[in-house]
């Protein structure tokens, strides 16, 4: 089987840590403690002056102090240049196995040695003679510890920090993991809480590994509260993990190029390219020339020239045309001209180039890819359009559908919610015909918004026990429905959506009736034009609820939010985002996958299929392409229609248009009104069950040696073979 050809892999915008930064942050200790040279005597000395042996009594001191000896003695016999080095050699896998060994002869049981010695453990890290890795503070999991540790290393910031929970109106769950995730960082790096870098909170998070997915709970909660405290920077923590804008190096880099002329070459050649391109196509491209050369050197060891002889260039193309499961299987690949066309143009732009600059010379060369290579473009292209045209005709009938179907069940959310709300605490309620038992909050619940209430309202189903958080259904039907309504009477892009400000709601006076017509500014986006959209009644009163909704959560105006915009990789400064949700004690703007799958679910709602019999799938682009169809069939000069979409040229917009064409339709009916008009009426009767009958079996006996009998039916055959029938035989 041959390995399967690289391809340019899908890159998260988050931060991609280098070979450096993931050694430093899975490190498993570091450099020791404060005591990691220290005589064992010394130790015990340091720990019985140590702030938690003196809350304890002699009688439990003693077990304590014992325990310690039995550990030193042990870390002594294992190799090392101080007791960390020596704990992380007896101990490699952050385990609790090592009591049992170093007890056998202890006669109490397992239970009770495990409690003095993880006591003892602890004791130990308190006077940070041992600083433990993640994944043992994980295993040891001890709401005790972390509050011995809080109360012995700068009590006072950790009371900052919980000072910054309450301005920040946190709930205590959230609350009591962010203050733990603090703690087990400070027992790990051994730095008190003003001392915190960037890197110990990336350390953590590789530690539990998700280096490069989206951070949960309480990393970035704990980032939030010692934010003026520890050494880090005053931003969220998930703005901080987001890397900007790769230079090119870094990128052709990320796919490890063995031949550095070539590596350069591309890397010269891509920066020439990078000024006209923004950069999303920019690293795509980037990323396809890499993934080449890398197929080249792959199966071609040794190849250190852009001059490919012709059986090397061929087997690349042969292999580019398919593309290798995991499992081994082969299939076609659907886009191999996005791999053609880009290491075409770089063979022949370094050509034209060489003309002007001499120093392109040397790798003016033939391209592997030939022009009969890339014929196929426009075909592909056209099959394209065609599947999405087929796409919105499965789709735009719907359309109306959808309308009413996201409305209806954002009603029934918010007469549920209200329902939910006016019962008491424990008290049974109806409502459609369900009854619902209204759960008991625990007091660590109760607090500020989570999303759009000032309490979360929890239900239990009386009938099957299921629970349901009433607040976050209202909350999602919402934003669906807000979404649904503005994408269709705007067809604006997803990115476009998500970049909408209370500020792009404008109004215009018509000069000459003084009429006063709101206007929706949309900004630059895909294109660089900025273009201003006649807001309809119908979608006035959908901004309109959004700003109150907004308004409420936020005491009266708009949250100011930073948008991460994905496609360039940086932060937009805060502004009154208009799509924007409030989750726990902060808001963030929705991204593009949350749009998706809020569309998706209220598809699933509606239980639509397409002719196939198969559930339909949408995008929130698909809604762009039913907008740009409705208003061309409507009537619309397909001109203007451009404008309103943002399209630099008829041509995009004609790809966008799925066409019903109506006057094509209209003109071929009436041709065959008029052509059965001159035929005789008899021949437009219906059949008999017998001529039926005999006509089915014209096609199921009457055939030839040689594939089936073409003659027209009740003609005599005119083949010199005679016809005949499978009974003949």
């Amino acid at each position: 089987m041959r390995a399967p050809t690289p391809t340019p892999a899908k890159r998260s915008p988050v931060w991609r840590a280098s070979e450096d930064e993931r050694a430093r942050w899975g490190s498993r200790g570091g450099v020791g403690g404060q005591l990691d040279e220290t005589a064992t005597e010394d130790v015990l000395t340091a720990l019985k002056s140590s702030p938690e042996m003196a809350r304890r009594s002699p009688r439990q001191q003693k077990p304590i102090i014992a325990a310690v000896r039995v550990i030193l003695v042990w870390l002594a016999s294992h190799p090392g240049d101080g007791w960390q080095a020596r704990w992380e050699c007896a101990n490699p896998d952050d385990t609790l196995h090592w009591i049992e060994s170093i007890t056998r002869d202890d006669p109490r049981s397992l239970n009770a040695k495990r409690r003095v010695f993880i006591d003892a453990l602890g004791c130990l890290m308190l006077i940070r003679f041992i600083l433990p890795s993640h994944r043992l503070l994980r295993t040891l999991s001890s709401p005790v510890l972390y509050g011995k540790a809080r109360a012995t290393f700068q009590p006072d910031l950790f009371a900052l920090a919980e000072q910054n929970a309450q301005r920040l109106q946190i709930r205590k769950p959230l609350r009591v993991n962010a203050l733990n995730t603090l703690t087990a960082i400070v027992l790990h790096c051994g730095r008190n809480l003003d001392e915190l870098t960037f890197d110990d909170f990336m350390n953590l998070r590789h530690a539990i590994g998700r280096p490069g997915g989206q951070t949960r709970g309480s990393i970035s909660t704990g980032w939030d509260l010692v934010r003026g405290i520890a050494k880090i920077p005053d931003a969220p923590f998930h703005t901080m993990r987001m890397r900007g804008q790769l230079s090119t190096g870094e990128i052709v880099d990320s796919i490890n190029l063995s031949c550095r002329p070539i590596r350069d070459v591309i890397v010269r050649y891509l920066d020439e390219r990078r000024p006209a391109l923004d950069y999303s196509t920019f690293s795509t491209l980037a990323r396809v020339l890499a993934a080449f050369w890398a197929d080249i050197e792959a199966h071609h060891p040794g190849t250190d020239s852009l001059h490919l002889p012709n059986d090397v260039a061929e087997a690349w193309r042969q292999r580019t045309r398919t593309v290798v499961r995991p499992d081994g299987t082969v299939r076609e690949r659907l886009a191999v001209l996005n791999i053609f066309v880009p290491v075409r143009a770089f063979y022949l732009d370094i050509a034209a180039w060489a003309l002007e600059d001499p120093s392109w010379a040397p790798w003016a060369v033939p391209s592997p890819v030939r022009r009969s290579d890339t014929g196929g473009y426009m075909k592909n292209k056209r099959q394209v359009t065609a599947r999405m045209h087929q796409r919105i005709r499965d789709r735009l009938p719907h359309l109306t559908r959808l309308s009413d179907s996201v409305a209806d069940h954002l009603s029934q959310q918010a007469d549920l919610l209200a329902a939910g709300q006016s019962a008491g605490y424990e008290e049974t309620f109806e409502h459609i015909g369900i009854r619902y038992r209204r759960l008991a909050l625990r007091v660590d619940e109760i607090g500020p918004a989570r999303r759009t209430v000032k309490e979360p309202v929890k239900v239990e189903i009386v009938a099957t026990a299921e629970r349901l958080d009433l607040s976050h259904l209202e909350d999602e039907a919402f934003w669906t429905w807000a979404i649904v309504e503005t994408l269709r009477h705007t067809g604006v892009r997803v990115e476009e959506l998500l970049e909408l400000t209370q500020l792009a709601i404008v109004s215009h006076r018509l000069p000459d009736t003084g009429e006063v017509i709101p206007l929706l500014q949309i900004v630059p986006s895909k294109t660089n034009q900025e273009r201003l959209l006649v807001v309809t009644p119908e979608l006035a009163s959908v901004l309109a609820s959004v700003v109150s909704r907004l308004r409420a959560i936020g005491g009266g105006s708009i949250p100011l939010v930073a948008r991460h915009d994905a496609h360039e990789r940086a932060w937009g400064p805060p502004l009154p985002h208009l799509f924007q949700r409030n989750r726990d004690y902060r808001s963030k703007v929705i991204i593009a996958g949350m749009v998706n799958q809020l569309l998706a679910r209220a598809w699933d709602r509606m239980g639509v299929c397409n002719a196939a019999g198969e559930p339909i799938k949408v995008t929130a682009h698909d809604f762009r392409r039913m907008f740009a169809t409705e208003m061309v069939t409507g009537g619309l000069p397909i001109h203007i229609a451009a404008k309103i979409l943002g399209h630099n040229r008829l041509v995009t917009t004609q790809g966008y248009t799925a066409v019903f064409d109506e006057e094509l339709i209209r003109s071929y009916r009436a041709f065959l009104d008029g052509r059965r008009s001159v035929r005789p009426a008899e021949e437009y009767r219906e059949p008999t069950n017998a001529e039926w009958t005999e006509f089915q079996q014209h096609f199921q006996t009457r055939k030839l040696e040689l594939g089936d009998c073409g003659r027209p039916y009740a003609t005599p055959c005119s083949h010199e073979h005679a016809c005949f029938s499978e009974q003949e035989f």
